[in-house]
């Protein structure tokens, strides 16, 4: 008889197996004396609640995605380039050869899986496109709007800051909505209101609520928040 266990299986004393016969068991059983030493194999998938491999604690089955790969390719692309090495011997052999790539796309993906709410992305500072989201409400409708919005951007570009404006010609429940859902980590919302106390409203992606910051002071505020990110 040759036998097979997994070595979960194989550290196993007086165990019970069955009997070959419905609705009997035999106990006491052990390798060796009552079945031939077995063959250890690898054969059983682990499930949620397993003791972990070093004794320390238990498996959790969780969900995971692949950014990283790494690819064997052997001598198939040395043969062919003549890429070669002097073994002990002094004879030329063809290298072996690997690859390791990280998915750009899939790290993106990675991210937004781990950082997103019911309105949207909210994508980390390293990975963001942009820093900031400027939305002068009214931008084709006032002078003064305008020319704030205009300033404020090319502060915050000469400060270094990447800035992506939305002058849209669009309600503000929109122009909110849809920069939440790309997921810009910052807002600054210019509107003729914040102007007339010469302020503008500030926001984080992931704030409950926005806050008022003075305009001229704004691009210094906001090099703070990225600076404390």
């Amino acid at each position: 008889m040759y036998v097979v266990v997994d070595r979960s299986v194989a550290s196993l004393n007086d165990f019970v197996c069955g009997a070959n016969e419905e609705g009997f068991h035999l106990t006491g059983v052990n390798f060796g004396r009552d079945l031939p030493e077995p063959q250890v194999a690898d054969i059983r998938n682990v499930v949620d609640g397993d003791p972990s491999p070093d004794g320390k604690g238990r498996l959790q089955i969780l969900r995971g995605i692949e950014v990283g790969h790494i690819f064997q390719l052997r001598t198939k692309y040395s043969s062919a380039m003549g890429a070669v090495f002097l073994d002990e011997k002094g004879a030329a052999r063809p290298m072996e050869m690997g690859c390791y790539g990280i998915g750009v796309t899939r790290v993106v993906a990675a991210a937004i899986e781990q950082n997103h709410d019911e309105r949207g992305i909210a994508l980390p500072a390293p990975i963001a496109p942009f820093a900031v989201a400027l939305v002068p409400i009214g931008y084709h409708k006032s002078a003064g709007v305008r020319a704030a919005a205009e300033q404020l951007h090319d502060e915050l570009g000469a400060a270094g800051i990447d800035v992506l404006m939305d002058d849209r010609d669009e309600r503000p429940g929109v122009l909110f909505a849809d920069m939440d859902l790309i997921g810009v980590p910052h807002r600054i919302v210019v509107g003729e209101r914040g102007l007339a106390a010469g302020n503008a409203e500030y926001k984080g992606r992931r704030d409950e609520k926005p806050r008022e910051v003075p305009l001229a002071a704004m691009a210094a505020f906001v090099k703070e928040q990225l600076a404390a990110a």
